[in-house]
């Protein structure tokens, strides 16, 4: 049987970057864990357990372990860990009296996932920043270029394709404000033992804990069971989620612009086949995954939340389940990342058919314009838009334009001249503070992303 034969999960093969991948493989978390499994000899060295000699030969063992070795143990004793440091024993021999001595095995699963879960997220960061940068771009390219705004699915008000940018801006450097404020509660060692006492080490707890810890680059959580408390994991997926739901958003956005009915936006396809049996269709199935992962992705946030409550100092409910939990979020949300990168760099812009269905209203979408008007000519306000929605009803039973009915409606001529109609039919004179809340927006993100790289 082939590689390709034994892969089962979409995720092995179909979705995530090779670089989210190798990070989530099989050997890079075997690496990790032992690298942890080191850094806990220096930390044993320090507090005089071992000697510095011995940390630095079970260091010299680690790259020789082999993960078929462990694999093969694992089979015989029925415990990764167990298998794990059994093998990094065997291969320092002599020298291996101190491996794992005094640790529980999530001492070393919680802290090497510390150490994953740092190099997947600058992976997401690094990631969402792209796409920041480009819909910040995008956002002042197009604060001039006027399309319908839409609530409900109906014509509201005019706006421009910059502001629909802008606010995306905005709530993806939300996403990134969240990720990192996660990252404190998340990215923390845990070196304390079977229940989380440090018992075994006596009074050096600390001093073992220290250096591991300073070595790894990792500060510790403050007390913990015999598990890292499982809310920072949760917080995490909750916040991973919340980003592919935006993602998701904008993919709809686009999939909904994209309808030939509106034909304002749509994904650059090139030579792709759209459907097996219709020459025609032009798919947007770039967007479609995005929104179909997404539904996925906030599945899983299920499972984080579930792991929290474990009985008394932890049971072995959330092993099984982290197996699939951490690897499958991270490369779903890689996956939708990189999947808007390329939406957006392939993104068609159609300012013709924005003009034209800004104009398919004959006018109405004008109508709270000239209701503000009205009022300020005197008019009370509810009856301004009584009048308003009696004109626009009567546009449509008589089978005529907005613009027609309201230049015939002798109330509105009383209060408005034709010039000041015409004028405020006009959607570009109705934009608002737009261009100033754009530039919020972009100073918002920028603040956000100095403050990130600081």
């Amino acid at each position: 049987m082939s590689a390709d034969e034994r892969l089962v999960c979409p995720l092995e093969h179909r979705y995530g970057s090779i670089e989210m991948r190798t990070i989530f493989s099989n050997e890079n978390i075997l690496r990790k864990r032992l690298q942890v499994e080191v850094a806990l000899a220096y930390g044993l060295a320090a507090a005089g357990f071992i000697s510095f000699e011995e940390a630095k030969k079970i260091e010299e063992a680690s790259a020789k372990v082999k993960l078929e070795r462990i694999e093969e143990l694992e089979k015989v004793l029925g415990h990764d860990i167990m298998a794990l440091a059994t093998s990094l024993a065997e291969a320092a021999e002599s020298f291996g009296r101190g491996v794992h001595l005094g640790a529980t095995s999530y001492d070393i699963v919680d802290t090497a996932w510390a150490l994953i879960f740092r190099d997947a997220l600058k992976i997401v960061k690094s990631k969402l920043k792209s796409i920041l940068s480009m819909l910040m771009e995008y956002s002042k390219r197009y604060e001039d270029l006027m399309m319908v705004g839409r609530t409900h699915g109906q014509h509201a008000l005019p706006i421009t394709l910059g502001f629909k940018f802008a606010n995306y801006v905005y709530e993806l450097s939300r996403s990134l404000e969240r990720i990192v404020e996660s990252e404190k509660r998340l990215i923390r060692g845990k070196l304390s033992g079977a229940v989380g006492t440090m018992a075994a080490w006596g009074n050096k707890g600390l001093v073992v804990e220290a250096e591991a810890l300073k070595r790894l680059g990792l500060k510790p959580h403050v007390i913990s069971t015999q598990v890292a408390p499982r809310d920072g994991f949760a917080e995490i997926i909750s916040a991973l989620a919340i980003l592919s739901s935006q993602l998701d958003r904008f993919a709809v956005e686009v999939r909904e612009l994209m309808r030939p009915e509106i034909d304002e936006l749509a994904e650059g396809v090139g030579v792709r086949v759209g459907s097996s049996t219709m020459p025609q269709k032009k798919n947007p199935v770039t967007a479609e995954k995005i929104s179909g992962l997404a539904k996925v992705l906030r599945a899983l946030t299920l499972t984080s939340l579930e792991n929290i409550p474990l009985w008394h100092e932890r049971d072995l409910t959330n092993s099984s389940s982290e197996r699939i939990l951490f690897s499958h979020v991270m490369l779903i949300i890689d996956e939708q990342l990189d999947s808007t990168i390329s939406l957006l760099k392939n993104l068609i812009i159609k300012p013709e058919s924005m003009r034209k269905n800004l104009e398919i209203s004959g006018g109405a979408i004008m109508a709270e314009a000239i209701m503000v008007a009205l009022v300020k000519k005197g008019m009370l306000r509810h009856e301004a838009h009584k009048l308003l929605r009696e004109i626009e009803r009567k546009a449509e039973l008589n089978g005529i334009s907005f613009k027609e009915a309201l230049f015939g409606d002798p109330e509105a001529q009383r209060y408005l001249s034709r010039e000041e109609l015409e004028e405020l039919l006009k959607p570009e004179k109705y934009l608002g503070l737009n261009k100033e809340l754009i530039e919020r927006a972009l100073q918002y993100a920028n603040e956000v992303l100095k403050v990130i790289e600081a």
